[in-house]
């Protein structure tokens, strides 16, 4: 990344952190999913199937689109691998042109020097890959043995950040091979994270005391970036609930590849609203609903996100919610028969 564009990133991360502590009524970060296909099949992913075809340009900017008309700051692109969708770099300007941040999560498999190239002249954000161990097996081929090269390629030619993902937990033989993934990259000046494996609802796996270990060295060697604010995996990593007040279906948004919006990946199926209806009422609807699986769950964007406002506007439960809605439809009711 030039320098030049280092300054651009930290000046727009800068300006989308004012624009969301300054005001809720908008979207910060939305997940869209333009490809579920995947080239791998890893052991622990529910996440993606190796028949469905991409989702078609057109409709893909029309959702960026009501992104846009919601106000949101970042689009990330995942999948399935979003890097086998044929218009990808189209995708990637579609998002820029409209003020938006554009981000990508692939598997890393598709990187070659013209392909990083044309990402940089689409003007792609920001990348992440996680990488699960050092040796390919029967679990996960998203190895650095594989990667190395791709890695190679991304410090020599990419012009956006680029974020590897270490991971403990999930069946992962050797969770050592974590710290050498984010030794490794911050060998070629890469950002680190370190992520705990969740279960098929996104939340948590309890860690082994190694895990433990490990885990805790990969977050400090990784400390100084801006991604470390997930002081909440502290608690994950002692398989110990968290309290905090996640805004997915709000401030986050996931968008599945049939274009309806749900809390999560992890979670999908509520609302499960088409994103073309989505309103205001459905965003404040969820901005106040205490999301069950909240205290154990492991998803790092939402967690981030979430940041912005744990400080302000206690949420209530779905039961507290309906007895609110009850409450106003009789206000309501009253109102109109007192006007007759």
């Amino acid at each position: 990344m030039r320098k030049s564009t280092f300054i651009k990133w930290k000046v727009r991360q800068a300006a989308f952190i004012t624009k969301a502590l300054a005001s809720t009524n908008h979207v910060v970060l939305a997940h869209i999913i333009p490809m579920r296909r995947c080239n791998l099949a890893c052991g622990y992913c529910n996440e993606y199937d190796q028949v469905s075809k991409p989702v078609p340009l057109e409709v893909m900017k029309k959702r960026l689109d009501k992104l846009a008309e919601l106000g949101t700051s970042i689009v990330t692109i995942s999948g399935g691998e979003p890097m086998m969708h044929p218009q990808l770099d189209e995708i990637v300007r579609h998002i820029r042109s409209r003020g938006m941040i554009a981000g990508l999560i692939s598997n890393g498999y598709y990187f070659t020097p013209d392909r990083i190239k044309r990402l940089n002249e689409a003007g792609l954000d920001a990348l992440q890959i996680s990488i699960d161990n050092v040796n390919p097996d029967e679990v996960s081929r998203k190895s650095l043995r594989v990667l190395d090269k791709k890695l190679r390629y991304l410090a020599e030619h990419a012009d956006f950040h680029i974020n590897i993902n270490s991971v403990i937990g999930g069946g992962i033989k050797q969770p050592e091979d974590a710290l050498t993934v984010a030794e490794r990259a911050v060998e070629l000046g890469f950002s680190t994270t370190v992520g705990v494996i969740h279960d098929d609802d996104g939340t948590l796996k309890p860690l082994s005391e190694k895990e433990k270990q490990i885990f805790h060295a990969v977050k400090k060697l990784g400390n100084k970036d801006h991604a470390r604010l997930n002081w909440f995996q502290d608690s994950i990593a002692e398989g110990k609930p968290y309290e905090w007040r996640c805004r997915s279906g709000s401030r986050y948004l996931y968008i599945c590849e049939d274009g309806k919006v749900h809390w999560c990946s992890q979670q999908r199926g509520y609302p499960g609203i088409p994103l073309e209806d989505y309103t205001m009422e459905d965003f404040k609807r969820e901005y106040k609903t205490e999301k069950w699986c909240a205290p154990t769950c492991t998803i790092q964007c939402v967690h981030q996100v979430g940041i912005l406002d744990n400080w302000r506007d206690p949420q209530m439960s779905e039961a507290q919610m309906r007895k609110e809605k009850k409450q106003k439809e009789k206000e309501r009711v009253g109102q109109v028969l007192r006007a007759e």
